[in-house]
């Protein structure tokens, strides 16, 4: 329920923020963050990720900071720490009695947005080169390094990975209901099964790639051959991405520091007054996010016997979008 996700909104992550945040940040800060909010939160059985607006929002975040030429990292650290300012004002004004005025329609409307994002980037994100469409783009990115293979085809490639998609969505929606069907021994092994159906569809069809289709090459998820951030430099100054931006370069001059500089302002010194602007978008954002997954979780039907904790909640995830955004 973690693990997919992660992996699947650090490949778009990346595509989205130049290469600056990919699937090791997002692994990452879904591991620490679910382990310590499991230990201090509220909703313990409420797991922490990337989500579809806050994607839509880091990618708009992007294409501001490349307008006023501040590095992104730097821009995204100070709307983070301004986010998790705000989420402890919320918290301790309360603000989530707002929260429990919301109604089933509103949580689903919401849910429904969620869903959208998620399926507008899985076929084709019409604000950014993401999704499925692309691949029948002979002049996308993705195609770039085995243009001139001998053999290759974008229309094969195209093919193989709406394939590769549609199967695996499919065989993860038909095991998620195996936990109510006939099928194996036991309630425990349909319960596994079940609870992992995303895991299992999507090592089944990589095993279909690389086994049934080892000619065809598909796009893989760009990461480090050890842990360690995404992002190659081309330089010391780390300001271009290798290999894209420096071709005539055989090897990087190393990965960018896991710790942001929030002081690389690029000479403007107003960026972090600047970024309280953006900073409440996020707010509003992330703060409706949380609330209204935790209003859903509460709800009567799911029988839940603990009370709510939506200020504790607030609380500990504004403090946790601060660390991350360092």
């Amino acid at each position: 329920a973690a693990a997919p996700p992660a992996i699947t909104f650090g490949a778009v992550y990346e595509k989205s923020t130049g290469h600056w945040i990919g699937a090791v940040e997002m692994i990452a800060a879904t591991a620490w963050v679910g382990i310590v909010y499991s230990l201090i939160g509220g909703q313990p059985i409420m797991i922490n990720g990337g989500t579809g607006p806050v994607l839509a929002f880091s990618a708009v975040l992007y294409k501001l900071s490349d307008t006023i030429d501040v590095p992104f990292l730097t821009l995204s650290a100070w709307v983070g720490l301004w986010v998790a300012a705000l989420n402890v004002v919320a918290a301790f004004a309360n603000l989530n009695r707002f929260i429990l005025y919301a109604t089933r329609f509103t949580d689903e409307i919401f849910a429904l947005l969620i869903s959208v994002i998620f399926i507008v980037n899985a076929l084709g994100n019409p604000f950014s080169p993401v999704g499925l469409y692309y691949y029948f783009d002979k002049d996308h990115k993705s195609h770039d390094k085995n243009e001139n293979d001998e053999g290759y085809s974008y229309i094969s490639t195209g093919l193989l990975s709406l394939i590769l998609a549609l199967g695996t969505t499919s065989l993860a929606m038909m095991l998620k209901t195996m936990k109510f069907s006939r099928f194996f021994c036991s309630d425990f092994t349909r319960s596994i099964i079940s609870d992992f159906s995303v895991t299992i569809a999507i090592f089944s069809f990589i095993v279909v790639d690389h086994v049934l289709f080892p000619t065809i090459e598909t796009e893989s998820l760009n990461v480090p051959d050890i842990f360690e951030p995404t992002y190659a430099c081309c330089t010391a100054d780390c300001r271009t991405y290798w290999p894209d931006e420096c071709t005539d370069i055989e090897a990087p001059y190393g990965r960018r520091g896991w710790l942001v500089d929030l002081t690389d302002l690029n000479g403007k010194v107003w960026v972090p007054i600047f970024a309280v602007i953006p900073a409440f978008l996020a707010f509003i954002l992330v703060f409706l996010d949380d609330g209204i997954t935790l209003h859903l979780i509460n709800h009567p039907s799911h029988k839940l016997t603990h009370g709510d904790a939506y200020n504790l909640n607030t609380l500990v995830i504004g403090l946790m979008v601060g660390v991350n955004a360092l």
